[in-house]
């Protein structure tokens, strides 16, 4: 037990040592000013541009339609030397983005798994090329090393910020999916041993499907799939095993309907819960660019109310001068980057145009008002007349 607990303690000491000089190195690494920073923010911002963005996934999905076309024989012949050609650019701008990454942010390009993704995707491009230089053309596995270009396509995902969620989301649920895996194994390990002991017999039993553990496993999985079962229990019931139906039922009941579900059902648990993250984090980004916008704005007007107020102090005009020159610098755009809808200028216009119009029909209202109140004057005026006369008449 002692020289258990000397071991963990040696590795957590290796480790914490490990993780100790690594980080002193990117220290030491970050405190090295860069000469070419002018350079540097140049292609960062190449990189970061939406036409680089658009270049990329346009020549990664045009090199997964060339690579489609290149498995027809006949276009592949006839178009021989366009493929030729086009190999060699796709190759030339897989790299150059390559360079420009490592040479952006050389320390940190290596801690993203996408940028990895890219490195081990240009490895492979380089395959076939090292294989046909070195074992010749006829190498007889070099149909393999054609065949994982189609590789290249998983670039698209370091361009896609919808596919790296559902991606987050596959990972995130490795654990839970390796749990229920674990249980349908178990559950498949048992109904293997049982059905190969009860219909893997060797005088009368389903010898093809059942004879031994493997094609007992293969069986059980077309089973939990519910992928021709109904052929596996017709060939069990002409062999007169009268417990075979309780056995494939109660099998596709527990794999197919309880354990498959249960694993679809955490995968779009995970997958509503990491939409809802990228949801989020694009609100944020939005409020974000929203209140650069509006500092940009603010910053602007500031700047020409301050030089107003030089020019009033110095050339001595009015404040409704002042107020003419500054709406002349406001511009349309500026009230659109607010969160209000109420500050945009056509809502202002349509919102002044409606205090007009209730304002007249509130004079209207008023006017009416008035001609009611004299009728009911009026009104009352005579009644007392009338009651007078009726009440004369009485008398005589």
């Amino acid at each position: 037990m002692s020289q258990y607990f000397h071991h963990n303690s040696v590795r957590v000491v290796s480790n914490s040592l490990f993780g100790t000089a690594s980080e002193a190195l990117y220290a030491r690494l970050k405190k090295i000013k860069r000469k070419d920073v002018e350079c540097q923010k140049f292609f960062r911002k190449v990189l970061k541009s939406s036409f680089f963005q658009v270049l990329m996934i346009s020549a990664i999905t045009t090199n997964a339609a060339f690579m489609v076309l290149k498995t027809d024989y006949n276009i592949h012949y006839r178009m021989f030397q366009i493929f030729e050609i086009s190999e060699i650019l796709f190759v030339s701008i897989y790299t150059c983005e390559f360079l420009m990454k490592v040479y952006v942010d050389p320390i940190k390009y290596w801690s993203d798994g996408y940028n990895l993704l890219d490195v081990v995707i240009i490895f492979i491009i380089l395959i076939p090329y090292t294989l046909r230089k070195i074992k010749g053309r006829l190498y007889k596995n070099l149909n393999i090393a054609d065949g994982i270009q189609s590789l290249r396509i998983l670039k698209l995902i370091s361009y896609s910020r919808g596919i790296r969620t559902l991606i987050t989301a596959v990972g995130q649920t490795v654990y839970t999916v390796a749990s229920v895996l674990t249980l349908l194994f178990i559950l498949m390990y048992i109904f293997a041993i049982l059905g190969f002991c009860l219909f893997g017999v060797v005088e009368r039993g389903d010898l093809s499907n059942w004879g031994n553990l493997a094609s007992a496993f293969f069986t059980l999985f077309s089973l939990a799939t519910v992928d021709g079962w109904t052929n596996l229990q017709e060939q069990l019931d002409q062999r007169k095993f009268t417990i075979s139906r309780a056995f494939t039922i109660l099998f596709i009941l527990l794999a197919s309907f309880i354990f498959l579900n249960m694993f679809v059902g955490v995968m779009i648990m995970h997958t509503e819960d990491s939409i809802k993250k990228f949801q989020r984090e694009l609100m944020v980004e939005r409020h974000v660019t929203l209140l650069e916008e509006k500092q940009v704005i603010l910053r602007r007007q500031q700047e020409e109310v301050n030089r107003l107020i030089t020019t009033k102090k110095t050339g001595g005009k009015t404040f409704t001068e002042l107020v003419e020159e500054f709406k002349k610098t406001l511009r349309h755009t500026d009230p659109m980057v607010l969160d209000d809808f109420g500050t945009s200028l056509p809502f202002v216009n349509v919102y002044l145009s409606t205090l007009d119009n209730q304002d007249n029909t509130l004079n209207k209202l008023q006017e009416l008002y008035y001609e009611i109140v004299n009728v009911l004057c009026l009104m009352l005026e005579d009644l007392p007349q009338k009651k007078s006369s009726h009440s004369s008449e009485l008398l005589i």
